[in-house]
């Protein structure tokens, strides 16, 4: 409050009065301007950084082996559909592909069904050892899997379950499972119980809840979660090197690597770059097309 000394009329010999003017507050347009530029500004850096190597890569792939070397950073004088064709065929990109398809659906599938059933008991019902059983999933998000390599090896080599795609599925479900409970049951817990205590009086059980229910009820953190192990199991590359060795069960991955290995001595770089786009179009499809549920799945605890 500012204050400052007005003339008032008053009689004559009377004394002058001081009077209270609001001072206005200062502005702050000049400073949230600034700021949003700057914002702004790292914004576009950042999808730069981002955008520009899956697009160099993608052009790359449609160019001889002359010009990628030649002119790495001009438009392709024709597109040499062949390079996709040749890293399909020759390289075995197709089988890897189906490999990996077949791995990863079986995964996650499974992945899910496991851990929303998991994650929905740990999230309703108290019983002695919830919170440690909670805590033991957590544990498995903080445990390297480096240190479980060596004797994940033996374990499924003596369950007969080594070079084979459904051993394959087994670990990345259980390798998966800690983070789908954690962000489930978080998940669970916001959604409202007088739905489920509606369905229990009208003589539904347990199971015909959970599926019928609650499940359709979280399909927006089932849709995050799915897509987060989908990209972390469609790009996982350490345990398919060590339990899966036969050259006929590679998956994507396992590809790319012999792709980049054989490819390079051969000169062949075009072929490459066809085939690490081959790789990357599936990931870059799913999230385009779930990115508003998985934003969705992400905010929903906090608009509870």
């Amino acid at each position: 409050m500012k204050t400052t000394e007005t003339p008032v009329p008053a009689e004559s010999g009377a004394p002058v009065a001081k009077v209270d003017i609001p001072s206005r507050p200062p502005r702050k347009e000049k400073k949230d301007g600034v700021l949003n530029v700057f914002s702004h500004g790292v914004l576009i850096l950042w999808a730069f950084m981002v955008v520009m190597p899956l697009l160099w890569a993608v052009m790359t792939s449609f160019k001889d082996d002359s010009s990628i070397f030649n002119s790495p950073w001009a438009l392709p004088d024709k597109l040499h559909f062949d390079n996709w064709s040749r890293a399909w065929t020759d390289a075995n990109m197709s089988d890897y592909f189906l490999n990996t398809i077949l791995v990863v659906a079986g995964s996650l599938i499974g992945t899910l069904v496991l851990g929303s059933m998991a994650a929905y008991v740990l999230a309703r019902f108290d019983f002695p050892g919830n919170r440690f059983i909670y805590f033991l999933f957590i544990g498995g998000m903080s445990f390297p899997i480096m240190l479980a390599l060596v004797p994940l090896f033996y374990v499924v080599n003596n369950m007969g379950l080594l070079n084979t795609i459904h051993g394959l599925i087994l670990v990345y479900i259980a390798y998966s499972l800690p983070f789908t409970v954690f962000f489930l049951t978080a998940f669970f817990r916001t959604l409202p119980t007088s739905v489920a205590e509606a369905a229990f009086v009208d003589g539904a059980s347990h199971s015909r809840t959970f599926f019928q229910i609650m499940l359709p009820m979280a399909k927006p953190g089932l849709i995050s979660v799915g897509i987060f192990n989908f990209l972390g199991q469609w790009n996982q590359y350490m345990l398919p090197t060590v339990l899966n060795t036969d050259p006929d069960k590679r998956v994507l991955t396992q590809g790319l690597v012999q792709l980049a290995a054989s490819q390079g001595y051969k000169g062949d770089w075009s072929g490459l770059f066809a085939g690490l786009v081959m790789a990357m179009l599936p990931v870059l499809a799913a999230y385009i097309i779930f990115q508003r549920q998985v934003v969705a799945g992400l905010t929903a605890g906090a608009l509870k």
